[in-house]
């Protein structure tokens, strides 16, 4: 009987394990898969493929969440029910009518995110680097529409704004981090919002900007990922590349504005990217380096914050409609859908 019950125990013991080496096996396949970044899917094009090929894009590259400028209508019914979670923009011109009142951020809710059922909003971008003239519009518009959102029942969405890298004034040393007197004027009560609402602020930030403008006067292999030690040394914290140094600036500038609760206010990297041709230092393999290197350090986080940064790469396509340059050079993809470099979305899947 002794040797029965040992047999009897065995086989559960054992199906167990095959079933925890399968459960392992489909989790390594799902993280393979997922890009460790999102990508910001601009449409500024005449010549860009329709928004249901784009999203089967985004499938095959394993982007598990991507950030749209505004509520474009084609590009939300093709993500719907694609499991591809969506950071949209209410763009700048937007601003008057959602600061105006209850009604109209009401209304605007309705027709771009309760229009969507399927689509999973992560969160709503109320203006992108909003001009200082339009900075007195830009919390009262948040309010608004984060009050439509809990009205319809839609209180997970988080509302938040992107800022730009130019509202840092000190980049370097990081713990010197600093908005500009502009910036400073509307931002802390940007920060009382996030904070009170504990949703993250968003920045576009762009290591390639601060290299090609001298802000730093330091070299491209901080600004790449490939400097092979620490460069710019802050106290206790060693920075060995200029993306982790521009994120922990920007902490830095947070918490000088001396908000209640601002330290707790997440950042999250809403554009970076590098372009591969039409300025200073664009080239196809500073790019592929950049953001291949991105791809592989985000999940290390920063030497103040040493947890997974959210950070979205600029862009899915090169954009002929924006200004000539550089600003037509960022995509990961030209609009044939062909891949501009060969780079790694996933860990352990080549494209």
């Amino acid at each position: 009987m002794a040797a029965q019950g040992a047999g009897a125990s065995a086989s559960p013991l054992s199906g167990f394990h095959v079933a925890l080496l399968l459960l392992l096996t489909i989790l390594a396949s799902i993280l393979a898969r997922a890009a460790s970044v999102g990508v910001c899917y601009g449409t500024s094009g005449d010549n860009l493929p329709p928004a249901s090929a784009v999203v089967g894009m985004l499938r095959d590259n394993g982007f598990t969440v991507v950030r749209l400028y505004w509520p474009d209508g084609d590009a939300l019914a093709a993500l719907g029910g694609s499991g591809i979670r969506v950071v949209v923009g209410a763009p700048n011109e937007a601003l008057p009518a959602l600061a105006s009142g209850a009604a109209a951020a009401a209304a605007w809710v309705r027709d771009n995110v309760q229009a969507h059922p399927a689509v999973a909003f992560r969160y709503v971008v109320v203006g992108n680097e909003v001009p200082l003239e339009q900075a007195p519009l830009l919390v009262p518009a948040m309010e608004n529409v984060h009050a439509a959102l809990a009205a319809a029942g839609l209180g997970h969405v988080k509302v938040t704004t992107a800022v730009s890298q130019g509202a840092i004034a000190v980049h370097l040393p990081p713990s010197a981090g600093e908005f500009t007197e502009e910036a400073r004027s509307f931002m802390g009560y940007v920060v009382a919002f996030l904070a009170r609402t504990r949703a993250p602020l968003l920045a576009n930030l762009y290591p390639y900007f601060v290299y090609t403008l001298g802000l730093g006067h330091l070299g491209m292999d901080f600004a790449l990922f490939t400097a092979p030690g620490t460069v710019v040394q802050d106290g206790e914290y060693g920075y060995q590349n200029l993306f982790d140094a521009t994120v922990d600036a920007l902490y830095a500038a947070v918490g000088r504005l001396g908000v209640a609760g601002g330290d707790g206010v997440r950042v999250v990297v809403s554009e970076t990217g590098w372009p591969t041709a039409g300025g200073a230092a664009a080239s196809l393999e500073n790019a592929r380096t950049y953001n291949q290197n991105l791809v592989r350090h985000v999940w290390k986080g920063t030497p103040r914050r040493p947890r997974r940064v959210e950070a979205y790469v600029f862009a899915m396509f090169n954009e002929d409609k924006k200004d000539a340059g550089v600003e037509q050079n960022w995509g990961l993809f030209y609009p044939n859908m062909e891949r501009v470099y060969p780079i790694t979305f996933g860990a352990g899947r080549r494209h």
